[in-house]
């Protein structure tokens, strides 16, 4: 007994099916190549890199907006609660009126690339602030002196957060108005 053809069967001849419309599969790629394959790894990330740039530049806010967003992310991400830092960017930019999504952004300052350098820099920052001394003996300690010199580090991490994520959010809300007037400007003239 013979089974009926049906309109997937790809050995119909002259029919045109859905199935018969495309070519065989081979196991191969096909010839239509996405965007990325292809191209070294330099120019893959160059061209993300434009994108990024060209969709910050598009953003519709304020450049006051897309400033305190951009502070708010900043003062955010250098603070040690991973997993949190994004949240945060976004709570004090809605409080302070900034772009959430640059806010976001900004808290990328933050990652495992430098999440060693700038911590380290925050607690020395802190450290020297709270006045407390450089050689620290870990070893030969009492549970209490640990738990106390646990405090006093953390104290001085945060402390440091605060004051090292003050100085960048200022600095880059005003270099972040500056480019972005300069870029709706820029924007204008064309």
């Amino acid at each position: 007994m013979v089974a009926p053809k049906g309109p997937f069967d790809d050995n119909q001849a002259g029919k045109r099916g859905p199935a018969s419309s495309r070519p065989p599969f081979d196991g191969h790629q096909s010839s239509h190549r996405g965007p990325a394959s292809g191209r070294p790894p330099h120019k893959r990330v160059r061209r993300l890199a434009r994108y990024v740039y060209i969709r910050f530049i598009r953003l519709r806010s304020h450049p006051q907006a897309i400033a305190r967003g951009l502070a708010a992310g900043v003062f955010a991400g250098s603070y040690p609660l991973f997993g949190l830092q994004t949240f945060i960017g976004i709570a004090i930019a809605a409080a302070i009126r900034g772009n959430k999504i640059v806010a976001a952004a900004g808290t990328w300052i933050s990652n495992p690339l430098t999440y060693v350098p700038i911590y380290a820099f925050n607690y020395q920052v802190g450290r020297r602030i709270l006045g407390q001394s450089a050689a620290t003996n870990l070893t030969n300690r009492s549970p209490q002196e640990w738990m106390s010199l646990g405090f006093d580090i953390t104290l001085a991490l945060m402390l440091g957060s605060t004051i090292v994520g003050l100085v960048l959010a200022i600095i880059s809300y005003y270099g972040c108005l500056h480019w972005a007037y300069h870029a709706k400007s820029n924007r204008m003239d064309r």
